[in-house]
């Protein structure tokens, strides 16, 4: 199991930015692609962007497409969401996720996740 901690959330005005990081534990981490999912509150979670073993290859969700960007330093076990351009819509808890292997875009196929971090845009 991967533990994984989030942080970097907090309140900020339409069209700034936030980095967000997630740093994992207990396994090795170049063994996992890592996902950022998000939540609103009466939404279920839904993907954000997801980033492979390597770093390689990103995928995003199209609602973030051009203003997020994911990455990863695998010499800090870490994987960080860049977030331009920030709006309304945005606002929500954001998870970290891991799952073995190879990415993914459903929320189903990751096994382990972190406890989240609010996001919070304001007008």
């Amino acid at each position: 199991q991967v533990q994984l901690v989030e942080s970097g959330g907090g309140l900020v005005q339409a069209g700034g930015s936030l980095r967000l990081s997630c740093a994992a534990s207990g396994r090795t981490f170049t063994n996992y692609a890592m996902g950022w999912f998000r939540q609103a509150p009466g939404r279920e979670r839904e993907f954000v962007a997801t980033i492979s073993r390597s770093g390689e290859g990103t995928y995003y969700a199209d609602s973030v497409k051009g203003r997020f960007t994911i990455s990863r330093d695998n010499a800090k076990n870490t994987v960080y969401l860049q977030m331009n351009s920030l709006k309304l819509e945005d606002t929500a808890l954001y998870y970290c996720a891991a799952r073995l292997r190879v990415v993914a875009t459903n929320r189903e196929d990751y096994g382990d996740w972190g406890q989240g971090t609010q996001v919070t845009v304001f007008s």
